[in-house]
């Protein structure tokens, strides 16, 4: 690869959370189909994560603080410096006004991945991958290119295979995901899975978590005194192949749900984070998904019932399936590498410049 290189600044840890990084990866994947060497400067715990952004053809940079702290700030900039970047990319809750204005200062493209919209972003793109907030709800600067919503959604090259095997519902008997993703905060992945092998009509359960979750150990001791109802899926490949066969999925509102709707995975939605309300909600009014509410006030009847209705409805299941693949084309990725080389362009540059100058 001989072009300007694109660093991430994103971290991964139990505080800051997984998603994060998780998406960035994918993007990361895609810009590297355009030919652009790709850098995560990221603190990550545990750091063996660092092995995984290196498996998909990354290179990790060990950062010395948190996204936005004045140290940070001092060592992004000089990894701006050294690698000469052409994109600095922030998917950070800690970032700044003042720290993305920083990070502008040194001439290089910024981009924030944001879907809080909770500061004014200075930054040149903003990207939001998930189905809200919406436009209104951003303060950016007056050049600002926003890439919100369904188009953008981020959908892994692993899960995007597995969207032709889904044009037809699984052979029964009834299978069940539980797909919460990377964050799982309130620790609900081992309690659904319990509720869910006590429905009747549910003959198995996929539980998919990662490595680092911290009822895994739990998980795998139901697995194994239960070997024909429930399996843990860990590693992507066995996660597609859950994905394929499942005849619908409980999420939570976050990327993989909108991965699961690209696929064409009907799905009942808990939301565990108010973030995650926008996407929940524009699921639902899409017919992908039904939301059954907060994670504090979903009863296990409540849940239990719901999936009796869905596996008693095929025609529900096909249409929640339909509309999940017909708002979430899997494109998104491309998009966004699209938008960042237009952004890239000399022509581009030159043009500011010249309106600079006037």
């Amino acid at each position: 690869m001989n072009r300007d290189p694109i660093l991430f600044r994103v971290d991964a840890s139990p505080e800051a959370g997984y998603e994060r990084l998780l998406r960035c990866m994918a993007y990361g994947s895609a810009l590297q189909r355009r030919r652009r060497p790709t850098y995560f400067l990221s603190q990550l715990e545990p750091r063996h994560l660092g092995l995984n952004i290196k498996r998909g053809g990354c290179d990790w940079l060990e950062a010395d603080a948190t996204v936005g702290t004045p140290e940070d700030e001092v060592e992004t900039i000089q990894e701006i410096r050294r690698l000469k970047a052409a994109a600095v990319i922030v998917d950070s809750a800690n970032a700044s006004e003042s720290y993305l204005a920083a990070l502008m200062k040194t001439g290089t493209c910024v981009v924030s991945i944001d879907h809080l919209a909770n500061i004014r972003l200075p930054s040149q793109l903003v990207i939001n991958p998930l189905l809200g907030p919406g436009r209104e709800a951003y303060e950016h600067a007056d050049d600002t290119q926003l890439l919100l919503g369904w188009r953008y959604a981020l959908v892994r090259p692993e899960i995007r295979r597995v969207r032709p095997l889904r044009s037809q519902e699984p052979v029964l008997p009834f299978s069940a995901l539980v797909a919460l993703g990377d964050d799982d905060p309130n620790r609900k992945s081992l309690e659904l899975a319990k509720v869910l092998m006590n429905v009747p009509k549910v003959e198995r359960v996929d539980v998919v978590v990662r490595q680092e979750h911290p009822d895994l150990l739990a998980l795998q001791a139901l697995a194994e005194a239960n070997p024909e109802r429930l399996k843990v899926a860990l590693e992507m490949s066995e996660i597609t192949a859950r994905v394929a066969r499942c005849h619908f999925a409980v999420t939570s509102g976050n990327g993989f749900s909108l991965e699961l709707a690209c696929v064409g995975v009907p799905q009942l939605l808990i939301v565990q984070a108010e973030a995650m309300w926008p996407t929940a909600q524009r699921l639902e009014e899409e017919g992908a998904a039904t939301c059954l509410g907060w994670h504090e006030s979903v009863s296990a009847g409540t849940i239990r019932t719901a999936v009796q209705n869905l596996l008693g409805d095929p025609l529900e299941r096909q249409a929640m399936s339909r509309c999940g693949r017909q708002l979430i084309d899997a494109r998104g990725p491309d998009r966004m590498v699209t938008a960042l080389e237009v952004m890239l362009h000399p022509s581009r540059n030159i043009r500011a410049g010249f309106a600079e100058a006037a």
